[in-house]
């Protein structure tokens, strides 16, 4: 069935079959077995290290530990009425 989808792709436009991807848009696609998954962590690398950030250290944040959050069952927090 692949075969027939690539055939027809390729007899109606100028491609080439380059097998498999494992990139694409910047999101890296490893498969293990029949697991798919999805991963930007070499990106995100990238983007550090181009702003000269990739060796920071953690540091903490302030947060107000008595604020819960709970999921929105409506509408969009940013959607405008």
């Amino acid at each position: 069935m692949l075969h027939d989808v690539k055939h027809f792709l390729a007899s109606n436009f100028d491609m080439k079959d380059l097998d498999e991807e494992n990139v694409i848009l910047s999101i890296k696609i490893p498969k293990d077995n029949d697991c798919i998954t999805l991963s930007q962590s070499h990106h995100v690398k990238k983007i550090l290290k181009k702003f000269d950030h990739f060796d920071m250290s953690p540091m903490s944040t302030h947060f107000d530990s008595k604020v819960h959050l709970i999921k929105n069952h409506g509408d969009s927090v940013s959607q405008n009425k």
